[in-house]
């Protein structure tokens, strides 16, 4: 893993997250704050999820101070998460600007609430932000289903049909 290939894979994070949000959009407040199970129960509880999820994780490796987990409260409508987004989005792409490939075998401790702290390495921190929010995507994508809303595919494939311009969306 290079610097180069964690770049792609947090342009695939905008991309995938970007997809999600504009389907959300079709909710109304009530179907976007309704606890139907999976994931972390809602639309909005589950993409405060992964937005917080990412920004302690950034955190972490060295980028900007989150401060406590998140709480979906503070968070009433799609608008309030997209503002928070743009910014995690902004925080992610100025880090990523200043590593070099040496710096993802920095080791980096930290905690899960347990006694004792790990160490990984920052690459693979990084990398294990970007795929945690994959899961919760694919939570986010059967929530809005069983709102009656189609996501679509947001595949890494896709992805990279579309930036290719091979397909479009």
């Amino acid at each position: 893993m290079n610097v180069d290939d964690l770049r792609s894979r947090y342009d695939y994070d905008r991309w995938a997250n970007a997809r999600l949000m504009s389907v959300s959009e079709r909710l109304t407040p009530e179907e976007f704050t309704r606890e139907i199970g999976g994931g972390k129960g809602s639309v909005r509880n589950t993409l405060v999820h992964i937005l917080s999820a990412e920004s302690g994780w950034l955190a972490r490796c060295g980028g900007p101070e989150r401060g406590p987990k998140l709480n979906p409260q503070d968070f009433p409508t799609l608008a309030s998460v997209k503002d928070a987004w743009k910014q995690v989005d902004q925080h992610m792409i100025d880090f990523l600007a200043t590593l070099s490939d040496e710096d993802l075998q920095r080791t980096i401790a930290f905690s899960l609430d347990g006694p004792e702290p790990l160490k990984m390495p920052l690459g693979e921190m990084m990398e294990h932000a970007a795929n945690h929010a994959v899961h919760h995507r694919g939570q986010v994508s059967l929530i809005l289903r069983m709102l009656g809303q189609e996501p679509g595919d947001i595949d890494l494939l896709i992805h990279y049909a579309e930036k290719r311009g091979m397909i479009a969306w």
